[in-house]
């Protein structure tokens, strides 16, 4: 493998609108907006953060719904 081969980014992992190209999860989230991950937790149990599911016992967040919440808290916000 050729070194600009290598120095091509995943497809899979491909930005879109600032976010990855994939479920996140938990810790995703809590590393996008730099809050413990127990504020990720609460956020769900209180239906006030990004929407979420569950894929049996793990929780998933779809990228365009975070981004939909987080455009929702800029607007808010001003």
């Amino acid at each position: 493998m050729s070194r600009l081969q290598s120095a091509q980014p995943d497809p899979r992992a491909t930005l879109r609108g600032g976010l990855p190209d994939r479920y996140l999860t938990p810790e995703d989230i809590a590393n996008l907006f730099s809050v413990p991950l127990e504020t990720v937790y609460a956020w769900r149990k209180k239906r006030t953060g990004p929407p979420g599911f569950r894929v049996g016992k793990h929780v998933r967040y779809d990228p365009a719904a975070v981004r939909a919440w987080t455009d929702e808290q800029a607007t808010q916000a001003a």
